[in-house]
């Protein structure tokens, strides 16, 4: 069993379950439809996340709030199931596990979600794994117990999921933010380019920007001046359900196995498009293998032992 002091990563927000159907088209008002498919999965942004980082061989915590609930005792069987540690998610009594249910319209690769919020997080189960990790990753529900409770005295360890809008939330000091362009764009302004988009961010205070934009691939700058883009990797997509936590998870991953910053894009580039095989956001998140001969036929072993591939 991985001891808490063994964790790498530890990722702290929202936890789901899942319900999503794939249908030809969506559907008219008091219309009923043949579903393609219909699948239940764990969702959630920073858990999906986490998920995504163990699969990729990081040794991962989840800290949050289930209900105490089936739904809940069905979310903590999922991420034990991937090695994820739970030691550190609360149950709260009498409430219900946050759910989604999502519908897939095949014909434009497009989705609906309709979802009930999770309980308010509490972060105190979870407290000495976050204060104790080398990497710690928050989504918009993270982020605020976090930062309210006061745990994570160096912000440079902080990885902050931006795709969401977060209340109050200020870069400054954090080291890997994590917004998606169009997110930039409604602070910054939409008529910024993306390196403008970047610089501002820089401006903001944090270490590394990285900022996706779907098929357009993702674009990185760090406060020294390097800046870095890679290109969306192809797949044949069935669903891009939580193919950004994906990312996220994937990200962190070769954050933590010191990739250089170009490598780390594309990396969690390959992670995240390979995911969308799936119709949820989970049972096709790739193992490491798979993804370093995505991104290179001729992967190397690294100081470390861990198999890293140069890109493409």
């Amino acid at each position: 069993m991985t001891s808490r002091h063994d964790i790498e990563a530890v990722f702290v927000g929202v936890a789901t379950l899942d319900a999503i159907a794939l249908v030809p088209s969506f559907p008219s008002p008091d219309e009923r439809l043949v579903a393609d498919e219909v699948s239940y999965a764990g969702g959630g942004p920073a858990a999906t996340s986490a998920v995504a980082a163990a699969r990729l061989g990081v040794r991962t915590a989840f800290v949050g709030t289930v209900g105490d609930d089936a739904n809940g005792r069905a979310v903590l069987a999922g991420l034990e199931a991937e090695g994820v540690d739970v030691t550190g998610v609360s149950v709260a009594a009498g409430e219900s596990t946050a759910a989604s249910v999502v519908i897939v319209d095949r014909s434009r690769g497009t989705r609906a979600i309709c979802n009930r919020p999770a309980p308010r997080i509490d972060v105190s189960a979870g407290a000495d794994l976050i204060t104790a990790a080398p990497l710690v990753h928050v989504d918009h529900a993270g982020w605020e117990p976090v930062h309210r409770a006061g745990l994570v005295r160096d912000q440079g360890v902080l990885s902050v999921d931006a795709g969401n809008p977060i209340p109050g939330f200020d870069p400054r000091g954090v080291g890997l933010y994590v917004p998606t362009v169009e997110a930039l764009r409604l602070i910054h302004g939409e008529s910024l380019s993306v390196d403008e988009l970047l610089t501002a961010s820089i401006a903001q205070g944090c270490r590394v920007v990285v900022a996706t934009d779907g098929s357009k691939g993702s674009y990185a700058l760090t406060a020294d001046g390097d800046r870095a883009h890679a290109p969306a990797h192809a797949v044949d997509v069935l669903s891009t359900l939580g193919a950004g936590d994906v990312f996220h998870g994937a990200l962190v991953a070769a954050v933590v196995r010191g990739l250089p910053l170009a490598s780390r894009l594309a990396f969690a580039n390959a992670t995240a498009a390979l995911s969308c095989r799936g119709l949820d956001g989970r049972s096709s998140i790739p193992h490491l293998p798979e993804v370093l001969a995505a991104i290179s036929p001729d992967p190397v072993d690294d100081a470390t032992g861990v198999t890293v591939a140069p890109t493409r």
